[in-house]
């Protein structure tokens, strides 16, 4: 434990050891960030068949099922938490937790999948306790 000879002096140096962490979580969360978009622009949706019982109209949806995905942290009380709501967009999770929306890719379920997984293996590889999900529209 360090130790300081003035208050003065402990709060400036939590404050500059505050300002690196959170320098190393901007650069954590973009590297996260591109992961998830090399995934999902390298994901080949499988297309979807639609059909319409009352007009019998059959017609294909090439980029795949329609649907939602998140980047989930397990904890919203965590430093990487706190930093990730208030500088990348994070979000209260009514579970629990914090979640982050993927609203890019239009409504691809499947390349939104690709991003939060790719999203979530950088962040652990870095021990933030973080999962993916996802549900159809």
């Amino acid at each position: 434990m360090k130790e300081y000879n003035s208050l003065r002096e402990k709060i400036a140096a939590e404050k500059t050891e505050r300002q690196e962490r959170y320098a190393s979580f901007a650069i954590l969360w973009e590297r996260a960030r591109e992961a998830g978009h090399k995934a999902a622009m390298s994901c080949t949706p499988e297309p979807m068949g639609v059909y319409d019982p009352g007009s019998g109209e059959r017609w294909t949806v090439a980029e795949g099922p329609c649907g939602f995905a998140e980047v989930r942290l397990s904890k919203g009380n965590t430093s990487f938490a706190r930093w990730a709501k208030g500088n990348a967009g994070f979000q209260k999770h009514y579970n629990g937790g914090l979640y982050h929306w993927i609203s890019a890719y239009n409504q691809s379920m499947d390349r939104k999948q690709a991003f939060a997984r790719a999203a979530c293996e950088v962040l652990k590889e870095d021990g933030i306790a973080c999962y993916a999900t996802s549900h159809m529209d």
